[in-house]
């Protein structure tokens, strides 16, 4: 992208600002107090978190109602990632989202339900008609929950524009007290020229803060010289919450001259994986700590950078003494500055900057195939941020695909020959990346004959793993022959400790049943207002299968009065 047309898009952007939102016309989709757990383009796993976290008081089941005038354009029910969601389109051409749900309600679950069971399955997508679930401002649509990859219960909110792009939705007049001024933990700074260095030392290097009266912090005295770039970890704390959650602007000066407007405002889904472009990912993976870097490298088209001068870089010459100033502002206009006072000095005996060569050196524009021992690994173009040495070996089914200190942004791809196992276990093998604990984590599996495949998008240790036992399946609130006229549920824990659950199927008396996955508990269950079943006695089946093939079968017999 040639750099006129970035800042045609970026004043474009730009151009979209505050005034022509329509402030006060979503209202607060709980009747709670509007406390947060999580802030909009705050900085998570490989993306920006896209809505607010409202706290639900440790709760499930709050009532969930309509800001605004709308229609129900999708819903979606998964195991993972939003759990139960919901879409609701608005006159205006803004849409919000509602995720993590514990169920819909009225009309929409009745309409959800059918088709679950029209197709028998309960992950389901649907896009309903303009005509069919309309809700009015205020309608009662929906039950918070803590379903999907929700960490606890609570209701991310979106809104997002009419071509799908999140926002800030605080921009919207929505209110949620803040008193406090952002938190800093770190300031990084980067040499980034050849002959670049900051305090003797040519690689990155953590200033000193000192936190000064007012509140600001001062760093102490930096000597540097050549292309510098710094970084900072920041958070925000809301009013309310102890939760560390997103700032909202960053914005640095170098003697009078902007050098960065960082505003999160808005952004794309495409580009949200370039956070890892963003932070010092290597920093994040040794600290857990996510320093965001005040300069805009190659390969980084975020659109949160408002403003930049020399890509938010600095030039320091040797005697020329001189501020840099970062300043760290929350929605609420609450700021935080940092000043780094630099002296421009050249050291002659700096301390050369660090660079482990390895013999496989990866050139991010282009495709790269490796193979080592029984292991083929396929680098596409642009899976890397910048050119990189690889630290990758095998010995027997075990590859070391280097440290997940660097980021990959699109898929690599991992094969592996297994010509030399039997053809009677060929079938129960996978590709496992070992976790912390040295237990091989199951990634999706191809095989093709005697080659087995797997794509990823994290460095680490790769193994060839095998799974030759069924997953357990055991009742939980009922026993086999017993009455359980009274029970509201019918309860299983289902498991698989090697390759983990693919599927299950559940029918009673011949007839399916809806059956709710919660991974996070391994737990399904059956609710009885469903109304499947009118028999007295009834012959339950649960079938279970993981991921590399094996079943498990569960049958049990109950009684229930109608």
């Amino acid at each position: 992208m040639n750099k006129f047309l970035l800042c045609f898009l970026l004043a474009s952007i730009s151009a979209f600002g505050q005034k022509s939102i329509p402030e006060n016309y979503f209202s607060n989709p709980l009747d709670i107090s509007m406390i947060l757990s999580g802030s909009f383009g705050e900085l998570r796993s490989n993306h920006f978190h896209s809505g607010l976290d409202i706290k639900t008081q440790q709760r499930t089941g709050l009532p969930v109602y309509a800001p605004a005038d709308g229609y129900v354009s999708r819903i979606k029910v998964s195991h993972y990632g939003y759990g139960k969601a919901l879409y609701i389109k608005h006159p205006n051409g803004y849409s919000t989202v509602y995720a993590h749900l514990d169920n819909y309600a009225g009309a929409i679950a009745e309409y959800v339900k059918e088709r679950q069971y029209n197709k028998e399955e309960f992950e389901i997508e649907l896009f309903p008609n303009a005509a069919d679930l309309k809700v009015n401002k205020g309608d009662l649509i929906a039950y918070t929950g803590n379903t999907g990859g929700s960490g606890g219960p609570h209701l991310h909110f979106e809104i997002r524009d009419a071509a799908s792009r999140p926002m800030n939705p605080l921009l919207f007049g929505i209110n949620v007290p803040d008193s406090k001024r952002p938190l800093v933990s770190s300031v990084i700074a980067y040499p980034i020229g050849e002959d670049a260095q900051v305090n003797n030392d040519q690689n990155p290097v953590k200033l000193r803060l000192i936190l000064q009266k007012d509140g600001n912090y001062k760093a102490e005295n930096v000597q540097a010289f050549g292309k510098i770039g710094f970084g900072v970890s920041t958070n925000d704390q809301l009013d309310g919450a102890s939760n560390k959650n997103g700032v909202y602007q960053i914005k640095t000066n170098y003697n009078g001259t902007e050098k960065i407007n960082i505003h999160f405002e808005k952004f794309s889904f495409a580009e949200t994986r370039y956070l890892n472009r963003y932070i010092d990912y290597e920093y994040w993976m040794k600290n857990r700590s996510r320093v965001q870097k005040l300069f805009r490298e190659a390969n980084n088209p975020l659109s949160i950078i408002k403003n930049e001068d020399t890509d938010g870089y600095i030039d320091v010459q040797e005697g020329f003494n001189s501020n840099y100033t970062i300043t760290i502002t929350d929605f609420e206009g609450n700021k935080t500055s940092i000043v780094i006072p630099i002296e421009g000095k050249k050291s002659e005996n700096s301390t050369p900057k660090q660079i482990n060569k390895t013999d496989d050196y990866i050139y991010s524009n282009q495709a790269t195939s490796i193979t080592k021992g029984k292991y083929s690994v396929y680098i596409p173009a642009n899976s890397l941020y910048e050119d990189s040495f690889l630290a990758i070996d095998t010995k027997g089914d075990t590859l070391h695909l280097h440290e997940d200190h660097i980021p990959i942004h699109k898929n690599i791809t991992i094969t592996a020959d297994i010509s030399n196992y039997k053809t009677t276990d060929k079938d129960k093998l996978y590709i496992g990346r070992l976790n912390y604990y040295g237990k091989p984590y199951y990634n999706t599996t191809y095989r093709k004959g005697d080659k087995l495949s797997a794509k990823t998008r994290t460095f680490g240790t790769y193994v060839l793993a095998s799974d030759t036992t069924g997953p357990t399946i055991n009742p939980i609130n009922f026993d086999d022959g017993k009455w359980i006229s009274s029970n509201k549920t019918l309860e299983l824990s289902i498991n698989d400790d090697l390759s983990g659950i693919s599927s299950y199927r559940a029918t009673i008396n011949g007839k399916f049943i809806l059956m709710e996955y919660d991974y996070k508990k391994d737990v399904i269950k059956y609710n009885f207002d469903d109304n499947i079943i009118s028999e007295t006695e009834n012959n339950l089946k649960v079938i279970v299968t993981d991921n590399v093939g094996n079943s498990t079968t569960f049958e049990a017999t109950f009684f229930r009065k109608q």
